[in-house]
């Protein structure tokens, strides 16, 4: 039992790797049969806390509300808003308002959202974890486990803390969350002597977040809750801080400009009015309508709900938006480094190919096994299902065990070889377990009269051993080869034709495994040594982690769309050629950088290396991190994906972060804008065209809101310079703001993709929100529609109409419409797109245009708005000026198809 001294206080990287097994006991002050009383371990708990990781979680509801009110635009809006208070116009003041409530509602539903959905993910801890106390094996809480206490490893079971293995029984361990490797790890108990080992390398060691995968273990606890090595990173991603999304630098930027060009329209304005002669009231209340007229109300809560429903496209498609800007991030990537595992791939073993003697059979698309040689191929199945201690569930479909078995088990029941009516038939009768030193796991088992003569060397013999391993560990102790049914001699020639088979399959990225047989007249005939000698070859079994089927096809999408692929894995660079040679990215002869390659690389040369090559193997998360930040120095924005603890700082540093949710841990997905709920590569493909659906759209209505505001102020300033009384009035500007700009703003941001989408490169990072022509069709086109309003005024006033004003406004309200019609693409004609390709934005226009109607024909609204009834004539000629601007942008865009240079077909 532990004694009264006080234990060494726990410390991550105190080197208890290095520490034989009873110099830890002793500094833990433990007991390896007995472990903690339950008196002492409720000590500790009380000395150490709980054993669970502190996440900041995110920010709180009322920090997440708050950040809400820091954007340019929205104090813009709330400025305007109290300068309307202040001259009394409370209408103005509670829409404005109202505006900004909206906008804040909706940005802070999303990110609350998305923080309860990660919330919910991390109540997949474990939740309970066998406990040596008082000498007895209890089930405990996770959070109970304290310093010193003795815990049982068994396969499929979590490992809860740092702990240092006491007993290490063919344990396996799978450590991907924390280190990136994708094959479990053997572990052992001897003292390690490098001090500074990595994590990887510590192989007496296990860590919280790991899972056991094959045999079992005892280890003590030496650290918990954030002491543990998944504490310690997860507490450094936390402090770092978040970087604004290039959307939110735009429309920062944005703002700003809006905000002095109003500062400068309202001096503009007031000075002039009073060089005329008009009166200091007067003139104030007209700035300041120009400066509401000036600033788009609507924009900020347009691009919230565009996000918005880009998130919710994408949530369908299954990736999980935790920060509405990097919606459209997505559209910018020009990079995605990716994992391997899970995400190009599928995650699991599959057998894919089966070798024996003289032939050899492609598992891929095949449903039955050939006649030739189907004897030895079904041994073959039989022997790897038998020799196996991998565990089909009760509940149907589950095989629980290490990956490898479970394969073996997989395609054995794909050809009616069921591993429980296997057991059935012929029962383990002895075994001799797998060792890493041997590489190879032996079982024997009895053999029915029935089934002898279906299998070759089994005729007369009523138990037969089975021996699965290593290809080189099985031709040591092989005599004979299995060939057209018959036993051969073990020469030379045989063991350079299998070599030379195993090398082949292996340069392919494949897993290789042998199996020998042979026949017993008992099961305790022979020693345990004896039962490894004289076996008869029966071949291989290849197997690989098979490719998501739609990965090519998304890796193809991507290329076309000038987005490069970079696959950064762990594994060996044999299986990385190989799978990245299926995806497309690797061609023979291309380079393949590892791990420790880049490590003696400078950054300025590694800057270099990451623009020409697409394969990175054997890399640690660290290196990752490091390829990122090439990337981004070299003007690249890259998405990263990524699962583990260890990924998180890449995750982070990223343009646009990509965790795993359902591989990834609490720790990555917290340090990442996006989640996966597939784990798929294709998910974050069409991520990316929703996010360049969504920017195309943003672009949009910034087109449109920005061209109707400058028509309006246009509109005003000209007829103010030309001596003629002011236009529009107040709650006449904010309606064509609120209702004629607002609702097919909206429409817009639900416009379907434009056909090339996928096919045009990757914007440039530094790309102004104007560019591309964007700045010179609002300026023009603004600038048009003022003086269509304006020459409607200056006839109507010289004509003595009375109701001028109404004309104006119904003008420059049905111009807005034809403009948002025009510019619904950016190169298409409208009747090549057709008008109901938008359903949404057909019913905004028609919506609008009947509100505008009422504005002008329904008394009540007519005394609200100060307007009288048009007459068919001028309804007429509203309509004639309006269409000026759809056949002037319905121009542009023809002038534009017709400049652009013919673009070269994308490659098949």
């Amino acid at each position: 039992m532990p004694n009264s001294e006080q234990p060494e206080k726990p410390d991550s990287g105190a080197g208890w790797h290095t520490l034989k097994v009873d110099e830890v006991v002793s500094r833990l002050d433990t007991d390896p049969e007995q472990g903690l009383s339950a008196e002492e371990a409720a000590g500790r708990l009380k000395e150490f806390g709980p054993n669970r990781l502190e996440s900041r979680g995110g920010r709180s509801p009322l920090a997440m509300l708050a950040s809400q009110f820091k954007e340019t635009m929205v104090l813009l809006l709330l400025g305007a808003g109290a300068v309307s208070y202040l001259v009394g116009d409370i209408t103005d003041t509670v829409v404005i308002l109202a505006i900004v409530v909206l906008n804040s509602a909706l940005s802070f539903f999303q990110e609350y959202r998305a923080e309860q959905a990660l919330e919910a993910l991390k109540t997949l801890a474990v939740p309970e974890v066998k406990v040596v106390r008082d000498g007895e094996v209890r089930k405990l809480e996770a959070t109970e486990v304290v310093p010193g206490d003795v815990i049982q490893l068994e396969a499929g079971g979590s490992v809860p803390a740092d702990a240092r293995l006491l007993e290490a029984i063919n344990l396996k361990i799978e450590e991907s969350p924390l280190t990136g490797e994708s094959v479990p790890v053997e572990k052992q108990v001897e003292a390690l002597p490098d001090a500074g080992a990595p994590l990887g390398d510590r192989s007496n060691m296990v860590y919280r977040g790991t899972t056991a995968s094959y045999g079992r273990g005892k280890a003590v606890v030496v650290t918990t809750g954030m002491s543990t090595e998944l504490g310690r990173i997860a507490q450094l991603i936390q402090e770092v801080e978040q970087e604004d999304t290039i959307l939110e630098r735009r429309m920062d930027q944005l703002g700003k400009r809006l905000v002095l060009a109003a500062l400068l329209l309202v001096a503009l304005v007031f000075a002039l009015g009073l060089l005329r002669g008009f009166g200091l009231t007067e003139m104030l209340l007209t700035a300041i309508t120009l400066a509401v007229a000036a600033v788009p109300e609507g924009l900020p809560a347009v691009v919230t709900i565009s996000l918005a429903l880009g998130a919710w496209r994408m949530a369908r498609r299954n990736a999980l938006i935790r920060r509405l800007p990097a919606v459209e991030t997505l559209g910018s990537v020009t990079t995605i480094c990716s994992d391997k595992t899970g995400t190009l791939t599928q995650n699991r073993m599959a057998v894919t190919i089966l070798d024996v003697a003289g032939d050899r059979f492609d598992l891929t698309e095949a449903d039955r096994l050939p006649d030739t040689h189907g004897g030895l191929y079904r041994l073959l199945l039989m022997g790897g299902a038998l020799c196996n201690d991998a565990q089909v569930s009760k509940r149907a479909s589950e095989i629980l065990g290490d990956p490898t078995e479970a394969a073996l088990v997989a395609v054995a029941g794909r050809f009616d070889l069921e591993k429980a009516e296997l057991e059935e038939h012929m029962p383990r009768v002895r075994e001799i377990p797998f060792s890493s030193e041997r590489k190879r796991m032996l079982t024997v088992h009895e053999i029915p009269q029935e089934e002898r003569d279906n299998l070759p060397l089994m005729a007369d013999r009523p138990f037969a051993v089975f021996c699965k391993g290593a290809v080189d560990s099985l031709l040591q102790v092989s005599a004979s080869v299995l060939h057209a049914n018959s036993r051969e001699p073990l020469n030379q020639d045989w063991v350079e034709r299998i070599e030379k088979a195993n090398a082949e399959l292996a340069s392919g990225g494949s897993r290789v495994l042998a199996l020998a047989v042979k026949g017993l007249d008992s099961k305790t005939e022979q020693s345990d040594d004896q039962l490894e000698r004289e076996l008869c070859f029966v071949g291989m079994v290849a197997m690989s982690d098979p490719l998501r089927p739609e990965a090519i096809g998304a890796v193809e999408v991507a290329r076309r769309a000038g987005i490069r692929t970079l696959m950064i894995t762990g594994d060996h660079p044999l299986t990385a050629k190989a799978i990245a040679g299926q995806l497309g990215l690797y061609r023979a002869g291309d380079p393949v950088l590892t791990g420790r390659e880049l490590q003696g690389f400078s950054f300025g040369e590694l800057e270099s290396q990451v623009r020409d090559v697409s394969v990175f193997a054997r890399v640690s998360p660290e290196h990752k991190l490091r390829i990122v930040e090439a990337l981004q120095s070299g003007g690249e924005i890259a998405a990263v994906t990524g699962d583990g603890v260890n990924d998180a700082p890449a995750l982070k540093r990223a343009d646009i972060g990509v965790a795993m949710g359902i591989s990834g841990t609490d720790v990555a997905k917290e340090a990442a804008d996006a989640v996966l709920l597939d784990d798929n590569f294709a998910t974050i493909v069409a991520a990316v065209e929703e996010g360049r659906t969504i920017y195309d759209n943003i672009r949009k209505f910034i087109k449109y809101l920005i061209t109707t505001n400058l028509g309006e102020l246009w509109t005003m300033l000209l007829g103010l310079l030309a001596g003629l009384p002011v236009p529009l009035l107040p709650l006449q500007i904010l309606w064509i703001n609120l209702v004629t700009d607002g609702l097919p703003a909206l429409a817009l941001g639900v416009e379907p993709a434009e056909p090339d989408l996928m096919q045009r490169p990757p914007r440039e990072p530094g790309e102004n929100i104007f560019a591309r022509g964007l700045g010179r069709h609002v300026m023009w086109v603004g600038l048009l529609m003022g003086l269509l309003t304006f020459s409607a005024q200056y006839y109507c006033v010289s004509s003595g109409v009375e109701h001028w004003q109404t004309l104006v406004f119904t003008t420059l309200a049905l111009a807005q419409m034809a403009h948002v019609m025009a510019i619904r693409s950016e190169s298409q004609s409208l009747f090549t797109q057709g008008v109901f390709s938008n359903v949404w934005m057909a019913l905004a226009v028609g919506a609008t245009l009947l509100l505008q109607m009422a504005v002008v024909y329904w008394p009540p609204l007519q005394r609200i708005f100060k307007t009288q009834p048009l007459t068919a004539m001028e309804l007429v000629a509203s309509m004639g000026l309006a269409l000026v601007i759809f056949v002037a942008v319905e121009l542009e865009k023809w002038w534009k198809r017709r400049r652009a240079p013919e673009e070269t077909p994308p490659a098949a």
